[in-house]
């Protein structure tokens, strides 16, 4: 029986959470992987990547893996409730798997997934969580049952890794980390707050601050 990957879009995604996880995803032996949003038809991460959806929400009640990616939107649809937040609510039971990227946790979070689960998102919402009754973690990937978070951005794809292992084995996660070639030598030891100069880290909450605001 052939099982389905369902990464949930919406506009104003953040590009790296969707296609990171995709690029490991896609091939999963024995699973379709379809992209689904609120309606079907092009979604665009709001700059220059837009990706052709040919299912909306209405058309897929259930799934075995559910990716939810992050983006500012996302941090909006969780606080004050949206379909694609009930729609999560709708096919969480159904699921093996329930994962998100970034602030997707948030969303997660709203649609009562996370309650008394342990939970990572990026380090800018990280105390939201808390609201939705997760217990934030500063880890990267988290997994508490069949639910799955990723930290920001580029933590989709270790997430990815993971799940891949999960889902077909040790081998078969060597060789796709293999050829994405996911051998990350960063050129700063930086990408945490914990180890970046405070004031670059005021400076960038305040820019995602703003940017949240002007929504």
């Amino acid at each position: 029986m052939t099982r389905r990957t369902a990464m949930l879009l919406f506009p104003g995604f953040t590009a790296l959470d969707a296609i990171g996880p995709y690029h490991a995803l896609a091939a999963l032996p024995g699973h379709e992987f379809l992209f689904v949003a609120e309606r079907a038809g092009s979604i665009s991460d709001g700059a220059k990547v837009t990706l052709q959806v040919q299912h909306s929400i209405d058309d897929i009640d259930h799934v075995d893996l559910l990716v939810v990616p992050g983006g500012l939107p996302a941090v909006g649809m969780a606080r004050t409730g949206h379909p694609l937040v009930e729609w999560i609510r709708r096919v969480h039971p159904t699921t093996t798997w329930t994962t998100s990227v970034c602030t997707g946790a948030l969303m997660l979070g709203a649609a009562g997934v996370l309650e008394g689960r342990a939970a990572t998102t990026h380090w800018f919402c990280r105390d939201e969580l808390a609201l939705y009754g997760a217990v934030p973690t500063d880890q990267r990937v988290v997994r508490d049952g069949k639910v799955v978070t990723a930290a920001g951005v580029s933590a989709g794809i270790d997430m990815a890794l993971m799940l891949t292992e999960l889902i077909a084995g040790t081998d078969y996660a060597h060789a796709i980390q293999l050829d994405m070639e996911y051998d990350p030598e960063p050129p700063l030891d930086g990408g945490h707050p914990s180890k970046t100069p405070h004031a670059i880290t005021d400076q960038v909450r305040s820019m995602y601050q703003a940017m949240l605001d002007a929504m």
